[in-house]
């Protein structure tokens, strides 16, 4: 009872503010992030530039910049085929499947008009966000539902060091909440929320007309949940307090250049780093003794040990008059061991493809689409919970979105 407890525990309150490492965060906040795979971040000029590099905002025409945005996400079902370890009793799991999810996130982003050499920014986007569910043993036991919600306010402000350089701050403001769920001899029903800082750094180098550079990095941002946590052996309910936990949202260290040719086609390369090395332990808190039987199982640190994953992005765009296309590839990395791999998060490697278009209604109005296709990698496990393989499907993001100046 004691194992199943620890493994319970794993899933408890907002640990699922983690699952975003790979194939659930959400880096596409806008339609030409969605259209470029996010390598929009040396050449940029909408008013998305607030949140992908605002030191470019130094560079942007002296008027207001708002883009209203709405994208749609389809997470197709992730499948597993083996066995799984509850209660040291072992589960045949002959191809399972998670629900698959069909979440709908707005965004905002907003440039200022200049004040002597600033430029403000700000922007309001989900940054990860999304809903794991298996109705089938042994997943069931461990991640009924797993549920996550993330709104990022961001404000930000540019300073114009001269002709060719800018560099910019801002305060990362995040209002997290999140549910878990499972049945089982045992189960749980948890809730937590949480409202944390961080911190974003920009620096935009234009040494040609043609050759821009950008480095970008976020703030690691300990996202402190707090929430209530309900316990049940059988239909007997051991616990029903409040409960804390510590989950880092990771640094992101991006650098970027972009080249324009005569031909007024970009082509921009990004190097991004996710320091998820961070998440090593999933520790829990109580306001209240727990029952002797929940320790001391419920109060050891979970080892993680997450690893740091690098990003590859390669975006293009075309200028024609009134009309812009935009084409992306990215090459990503899960940073999850094989020994904390489970079903509340099944990372695997991943490629994606996108394509997208703004056009030009009028000298005010613009009005664009975007859509990418991320494929997942299959991917055997072996550890103290699982063995099987998982095969995850595809997940398909549509932007649209509208720009006005003033």
């Amino acid at each position: 009872m004691k194992n199943l407890l620890l493994k319970l525990t794993t899933l408890s309150l907002i640990a699922s503010s983690a699952i975003y490492a790979n194939g659930y965060k959400v880096p596409e906040n806008s339609v030409s992030s969605v259209s470029l795979l996010a390598a929009n971040i040396a050449h940029s000029s909408g008013a998305d530039t607030a949140y992908y590099n605002p030191a470019n905002m130094a560079f942007m025409k002296d008027e207001n910049n708002l883009e209203l945005g709405l994208m749609l996400i389809s997470v197709e079902s992730s499948k597993f085929d083996g066995k799984g370890e509850v209660a040291k009793e072992w589960i045949t799991a002959d191809h399972i499947e998670s629900e698959s999810e069909l979440p709908i996130i707005p965004s905002i982003h907003f440039v200022s008009s200049k004040y002597n050499n600033f430029t403000f920014g700000f922007s309001m986007v989900v940054p990860s966000g999304v809903t794991k569910e298996w109705e089938v043993r042994p997943a069931k036991d461990k991640a009924e539902q797993f549920t996550l919600e993330v709104i990022e306010l961001n404000p930000t402000v540019a300073y114009k060091i001269n002709d060719k350089m800018a560099i910019a701050l801002g305060l990362r403001a995040l209002k997290s909440s999140g549910i878990v769920k499972s049945t089982s001899s045992a189960s749980r029903d948890m809730e937590g929320e949480s409202f944390d800082f961080g911190y974003n750094l920009a620096l935009a180098y234009k040494p040609t007309s043609a050759l821009e550079i950008g480095v970008t990095y976020r703030s690691k941002v300990n996202l402190e949940e707090e929430g209530n946590a309900k316990l049940y052996i059988g239909n007997a309910k051991v616990y029903d307090g409040g409960g804390s936990v510590e989950v880092p949202l990771p640094a992101q260290f991006n650098l970027a250049v972009a080249y324009t040719f005569d031909s007024q086609t970009t082509l921009e390369v990004v190097y991004e780093k996710s320091f998820w090395s961070a998440y090593k332990t999933l520790d829990f808190n109580y306001i209240s003794n727990i029952p002797a039987i929940l320790q001391p199982s419920m109060d050891n640190p979970i080892s993680k040990d997450w690893e740091d994953t690098i990003t590859f992005r390669i975006g293009v765009t075309q200028e024609l008059n009134e009309l812009t296309l935009m084409a992306g590839l990215t090459i990503d990395e899960t940073p999850i061991p094989d020994k904390s791999l489970s079903f509340e998060l099944p990372g695997t490697d991943s490629t994606a493809i996108s394509f997208g278009a703004k056009y030009k209604v009028n000298e005010n109005l613009t009005a664009g689409f975007g859509m990418l296709c991320s494929m997942k990698e299959s991917r055997k496990v072996i550890n103290e919970e699982l063995q099987g393989e998982f095969a995850s499907g595809e997940t398909y993001i549509f932007s649209t979105g509208i720009g006005y100046k003033f």
